[in-house]
């Protein structure tokens, strides 16, 4: 459920297409909220949320199938405007009298588009007499279009590959506007927010921190609230926008588990105790996390050991302080989609992975999640808003159990160590050669292997050092970065002269799948 009211919202129900998450990114860059429902809650979504206009997504499914998902009819018996994409506009035909049938001609990529009259979505984008690439992916077709609807583009595969009702702002398209590969699509998607809906577009992260500030002190009242920091981002941002809300209510706690980049938890520390004035309680647990990981080479082990240990220490120190009512969590939108199944599963499990899971039930505390609406660079946007230095915003990711899964087989301080120095020179030539706003992600990783070396006059036999790193948009898949041997060559020679314990640097060139981007 929303912690704050958007009074401009669309809401996009969702019958299962691998691309949802993407039109409510589309619509958000238009400067609107927009909120994802999955079909069978889409009715509940529409009476919560007063939508000022639907879009319907795409699906695997087929409407000719018994059973095939439909859209709930108080979306066309209320008056709003509706845009059917691809699955959506098929379902909106079946529904409103027209027909949708298998084809033989199946189209799966890039097309072209023929504009053949104008609408409203696609005024002042696309003129009639024009060609445009898009995006399909659909086996079914639209054969007769419900009363009402008139064809406004075609393609060689689908005759009513865009469809308009003007007078009901009801329009389909055959095509995927969310994606790049439809160029023109977040324009057609912006059309519809702005000129169809007549919504302004003034949804804004000063707006959302206004908002959010206010939900959180009505939540929260006089309660006592902690918040488990990782250094990260998302639960920087969601410290500091409930500092805001709370002031002296908010403690934050950040657990040392030894695990962490060179300098990382006493940077986090100076940024929030000397420039936002956060109470902020840092723990070094280190010497019971690495004793209790000595020797570990399970992977899976590793994380549900560092798992449970954080909350135990986490446990301990907010007892200390004597409890509290309210846990702040930086959940984001994409763990609160994907926690609600497809199928039918509960709306709001949030899936395991966060660092605090199991905390609240435990503790008898209330959640409080800030960052639940917004996508990844939303919460950038967020911070930025609220101050946090450029160079903190735009870090790379960093997994929960730290360091731990860059050291594949045993942890061990000396190794962590070693790889502590080896990632901070790596990222260090990253920066200086202006690429670390270009890479989703980059590390070292320090390999179970020693292999044999020359340094000076000497044998050396000692470990060998992966780096890694990746393109990505959210992490879902990724590239490998294709670095110049130069920039290669440099970080290992600075690695091998200045990282006693490492005598030989390999580059990672595995894209996700089939690899991960963490090799554990």
């Amino acid at each position: 459920m929303s912690i704050t009211t958007h009074p401009d919202t669309v809401l996009i129900v969702d019958f299962g297409s691998q691309v949802t998450q993407l039109i409510a990114r589309r619509v958000r860059e238009a400067g609107v909220y927009s909120e994802i429902a999955p079909f069978q809650f889409a009715e509940d979504a529409f009476k919560r949320l007063q939508p000022r206009a639907v879009i319907l997504s795409g699906s695997p499914a087929s409407t000719a199938e018994t059973g095939s998902p439909r859209a709930p009819e108080i979306i066309f018996a209320s008056g709003v405007p509706v845009l059917g994409i691809c699955y959506g506009e098929q379902t909106m035909c079946a529904q409103l009298g027209g027909k949708v049938e298998g084809s033989d001609h199946r189209e799966f990529g890039r097309a072209f588009l023929e504009v053949t009259e104008d609408c409203a979505l696609f005024e002042g984008v696309w003129a009639p007499g024009t060609r445009h690439q898009v995006w399909m992916s659909h086996g079914d077709r639209v054969t007769a279009l419900p009363p009402g609807f008139k064809v406004v583009g075609t393609s060689s595969g689908a005759p009513f590959a865009a469809i308009a009702d003007d007078k009901r702002r009801y329009y389909g398209v055959q095509f995927h506007p969310e994606v790049v590969h439809t160029p023109d699509g977040a324009r057609l998607i912006a059309n519809f927010v702005h000129r169809v809906a007549g919504l302004a577009g003034d949804w804004t992260m000063a707006a959302y921190r206004e908002q959010a500030v206010e939900a959180i002190r009505r939540q929260v009242g006089s309660g006592r609230v902690i918040c488990a920091l990782s250094g990260g981002v998302d639960s920087s941002v969601a410290a500091l926008l409930t500092h805001e809300a709370v002031g002296e209510q908010l403690t934050c706690i950040l657990v040392d588990h030894g695990l962490m980049r060179k300098n990382e938890a006493a940077e986090v520390v100076s940024m929030f105790r000397e420039h936002y004035n956060v109470p902020l309680v840092l723990v070094d647990a280190s010497d019971r996390f690495l004793a209790a990981l000595e020797g570990e080479v399970d992977p899976e082990k590793k994380r549900k050991t560092i798992g449970r240990l954080f909350i135990e220490v986490f446990e301990e120190e907010a007892s200390r302080l004597g409890g509290a009512d309210f846990l702040v969590q930086g959940t984001l939108y994409p763990d609160v989609i994907e926690s609600v199944s497809f199928t039918g599963g509960p709306s709001v499990t949030i899936k395991s992975h966060h660092n605090v899971g199991g905390l609240p039930e435990r503790m008898n505390m209330k959640l409080v999640e800030p960052l639940r609406e917004l996508f990844k660079d939303e919460v950038r946007a967020l911070g930025r808003e609220l101050g946090l230095p450029e160079r903190f915003i735009g870090r790379h990711p960093f997994p929960g159990p730290g360091l731990a899964i860059r050291c594949p087989g045993g942890v061990t301080r000396e190794k962590l160590e070693i790889l502590r120095a080896a990632d901070a020179i790596y990222l260090d030539e990253i920066r200086k050669a202006g690429l670390y706003d270009a890479i989703w992600q980059a590390f070292a990783v320090l390999l179970p292997v020693q292999t044999v070396g020359v340094m000076g006059d000497g044998r050396t036999y000692e470990y060998v050092c992966a780096l890694r790193a990746v393109t990505s948009v959210d992490g879902m898949t990724a590239d490998f970065y294709p670095f110049d041997m130069d920039f290669l060559g440099r970080a290992a020679t600075r690695i091998i002269n200045e990282v006693r314990g490492i005598n030989r640097v390999v580059y990672d060139v595995t894209s996700k799948p089939p690899g991960t981007i963490e090799w554990e």
